[in-house]
Order: structure tokens, then sequence, then C-alpha cells
């Protein structure tokens, strides 16, 4: 599966934000290994910000930040202690915006399974990882469709061993799986699966085209 994926995001055309808003960058990072993993975060209960929320690591873009792969990086190196020599990059996935108006471009990357990851505990209340397979069959318990602008988006929440993957990071998943998985897994359409469907408050930001 991860020679497909390698093979299947080479040939991917990612999709570009033109809004001009402040930008970060996230490592969706995958273990090699017979039954690959992906690591997620879960943000500290005191963050002032997405307190208690799953997450890839990564964060917004410094000045000194030469581009958006190296605020990945650099992001991912602070919040979990891995450094970037550490991480193959295969490539990146669509820009993704988020409510606040912040224009998140995701980074897939390979890394030894055996690696030991440190938090930083002033971000970071657990680091976790997911068997890919898991999300093969779209178990999600729920579906969010949330606005961005007009645009509506039926993203997944899926829970596994207590922690909640839903909105951003799950929209980002949804495009991995596609790639990884080679099937129709969207976040346009509504899903086949039946479960709840929670409609979230339309809600604007300020943008320009950059």
């Amino acid at each position: 599966m991860l020679t497909q994926l390698r093979q299947h995001l080479a040939q991917h055309q990612a999709q570009s934000s033109y809004f001009k808003l402040p930008q970060a960058g996230v490592c969706l990072l995958i273990t090699q290994s017979d039954q690959p993993e992906i690591i997620f975060t879960q943000r500290a209960a005191h963050l002032s910000s997405h307190s208690g929320q799953v997450a890839f690591p990564g964060g917004k873009r410094d000045p000194q930040d030469a581009d958006i792969l190296a605020t990945a990086l650099r992001e991912t190196h602070e919040e979990i202690g891995l450094a970037p020599e550490k991480i193959q990059v295969l490539g990146r996935l669509s820009d993704v915006i988020s409510l606040h108006g912040l224009k998140v471009t995701p980074f897939v990357g390979l890394i030894a399974a055996d690696l030991d990851l440190h938090p930083c505990e002033a971000e970071i209340a657990s680091v976790f990882q997911v068997p890919l397979a898991y999300f093969a069959q779209d178990p999600r318990q729920r579906t969010d469709l949330i606005y961005v602008g007009e645009q509506a988006y039926y993203v997944p929440s899926y829970l596994y061993q207590g922690y909640e993957i839903w909105g951003l990071s799950a929209m980002m998943l949804v495009e991995l799986l596609a790639l990884a998985y080679q099937r129709d897994f969207n976040v346009l359409t509504p899903p086949k699966a039946t479960c709840p469907l929670w409609v979230r408050p339309k809600r604007a930001f300020t943008h320009q085209k950059a």
C-alpha cells in the first residue's frame, strides 16, 4: 500500500488556495511497516484555542520559514520531537481553509516505525497512532456538514480508542485515504453510510485573492 501511495502522490494534483490568508503547515506521518499507522496528536487542555482536540503535528508559519514545508517540518519537530531528517516527504495534499480563516497545507511523510516521539508538554497532551486500515471502510460515527463561505463539506467524525478525529484533520485524512486506497473518498458529497448528520453554523472569514 505504501508503494501505491508513493506513486499516487507523485501524480497527484493538489489544489492550492489563492486566498491571501495566514498560513500553516502540518505533517501527515505514516509509519513504514506491514501495518502502516498514521500519527496524531491531542492538543493540551490548557491551550486557549482548540484545546483537547486531535490534530496532525504542525502549526503557523513564521517569517523566517523558507516555505510552508519548512513550517510543517519545524513545527513537527517542536511538537513531537521528530527531526526533519527523520521524515521522508512524499508530497503534499490540497490546501484546506479553517473556519478561522487559516490556510493549512498538509504534507505526507514516511517515518520509521520504531521512532521514539517526545511530545512538547506545553502544547501536546498525547501522541497516538491509528492503523490506516482502520479508516478503509469509513467507520464514521457521524458527518459534520460544514460551510466555508458558500461551499458545503461533508466531513466525517471518527472515534478511535476514545480519541475523536474530526474537522480539518478529518478533511485532510479523507484526501489521503482516497489516494492510498484509490476509492471515492471525498467531502463534497453526502456519505453513503447511515449516520447522524450535524449541521454546523455558517461562518465567514475576511480574505483577499493573493
